[in-house]
């Protein structure tokens, strides 16, 4: 049974989730202020954290960000700030996913089972990636195709092993451009959006009708391996 720390101060949408992840099997332990989601986050090391922004001692975006300094546990956002730059904020810092309210109980106990099934994929992370017809070995850096080996650049292979360590989760742009490139190339869209492009090309089946590669419009890109489609 997965534990969730339910970081939220309002304490109708906490009993709200209570119910709907209690009816799923999930056990819960919560916490009303950012203060209190520390502490119990370093004392039950939860399988997952669903994160408010809003809360009464602080932004839930700090929160991310410590947690995340110790632990790779997935986080989802669950918050009512719907502006496309907190959004790329909260993911910046580490989320995994957001979720705005009001949201939809079907598709937050979607999200959440997603989130753990990459939790426990990235616990497991192969060096290896299948994506349809073509494998990647990152760590040897060899990539093979139907009709042979495919060259990939240094940095394609970088940006392939950043994606890959946050598998089915969206890769803000800024994250990836400092995490392959380094801070000086942050802001570079133009460079990565190429990057990606030539990524694609060598990669994917049908390169405009990206399978494996794809964008999340204004955020960041997410990678989706043949074994997590299946």
């Amino acid at each position: 049974m997965n534990l969730i720390l339910v970081v939220e101060d309002d304490a109708a949408i906490r009993n709200v989730l209570r119910a709907l992840l209690e009816s799923e099997g999930f056990r819960l332990c919560a916490a009303e202020t950012a203060t209190q989601a520390e502490f119990e986050a370093r004392a039950h090391r939860p399988d997952l954290m669903l994160v408010d922004l809003g809360l009464p001692d602080g932004d839930g975006v700090n929160v991310i960000r410590h947690v995340r300094s110790w632990s790779s546990l997935p986080i989802i956002v669950l918050s009512a700030r719907t502006a496309e730059e907190q959004k790329i904020v909260a993911l910046d810092a580490g989320a995994d996913d957001y979720v705005m309210k009001p949201f939809s109980p079907p598709e937050l106990l979607a999200r959440v089972r997603a989130a753990l099934r990459r939790g426990t994929q990235r616990a497991q992370a192969s060096h290896e990636l299948l994506l349809g017809e073509v494998r990647v070995d990152i760590a040897h850096r060899i990539a093979r195709g139907p009709t042979g080996e495919i060259h990939l650049t240094a940095l394609e292979y970088r940006v392939l092993e950043c994606l890959n360590r946050h598998a089915g989760s969206i890769v803000t742009q800024n994250q990836l451009a400092q995490e392959a490139w380094g801070r000086k190339q942050l802001g570079d869209t133009r460079g990565l959006r190429e990057c990606i492009k030539n990524l694609r090309a060598k990669l994917e089946p049908e390169p405009h009708r990206p399978k494996y590669l794809s964008t999340d419009p204004g955020v960041g890109y997410r990678l989706r391996t043949s074994d997590a489609s299946a």
